[in-house]
């Protein structure tokens, strides 16, 4: 079997950690999201970790089984399952193998399905939906190699993330730039949020004065004589 593509350091993970989808997607250009369908099967999952990829025959797991058996704590499984919805590629029993392993999560362009065991498990599990008949197990597929996921490029090792808006796909040889740009957003949100907040309480209080329209707003509407 191929090698697995280097983990990510821990401390790429700390600082995602601090981050969400949605601020990791805005430092891309509001790029990077994998199809608005894919997301956890329990709200409140959430996911960060080094792409291991694998892709898939439609409507058959076959290479899905080996992928997790050649995973480990610290990768995100990522599989191609080419959309198909007339078959689910996995269910309990290889969602505790992959967490007994210690994958991260799965993403999985397809259905599962064991819907109340895979949303009470706390398992990451994102994928587009669930249906009850079971996979082919006959092949071919391949394993540790560039992959399509939701209409979104996956090379191995690449960071995953995912939470409740969805999967968000960094190029690994982009993450420290778009890290350091979402921590700007996040802090400049919060400032945002704090400034919001303040001239919120004090027209309650009918002590409000001016606007709180971001200065950017007013520069793009220049252009429309406003």
């Amino acid at each position: 079997m191929s090698k697995l593509a280097p983990l990510l350091s821990k401390d790429i993970i700390k600082r995602v950690e601090l981050l969400n989808t949605t601020l990791i997607s805005d430092a891309m250009g509001c790029t990077g999201s994998m199809d608005y369908k894919i997301k956890p099967v329990a709200p409140g999952m959430k996911v960060a970790g080094t792409a291991l990829t694998v892709s898939l025959r439609p409507g058959d797991n076959l290479f899905l089984h080996q992928a997790i058996y050649d995973g480990k704590e610290g990768y995100v499984l990522v599989a191609d399952g080419k959309g198909h919805t007339a078959n689910a590629y996995l269910g309990e029993l290889m969602a505790g193998a992959a967490k007994a392993i210690g994958i991260e999560g799965i993403i999985i362009d397809g259905l599962v399905r064991d819907k109340e065991t895979l949303s009470e498990s706390e398992f990451p599990i994102f994928a587009k939906g669930f249906i009850p008949n079971g996979p082919l197990k006959d092949g071919p597929g391949e394993l540790h190699k560039p992959i399509s996921c939701g209409g979104v490029s996956v090379i191995p090792g690449d960071l995953i993330v995912g939470d409740d808006d969805g999967v968000v796909v960094v190029p690994r040889d982009k993450i420290e730039e778009i890290l350091s740009k979402a921590e700007k957003k996040l802090d400049y949100e919060k400032k945002r949020l704090e400034t919001i907040s303040a001239y919120e309480k004090a027209r309650i209080q009918g002590e409000s004065e001016g606007n709180i329209e971001p200065p950017w707003l007013r520069e793009q509407m220049k252009a429309y004589g406003l």
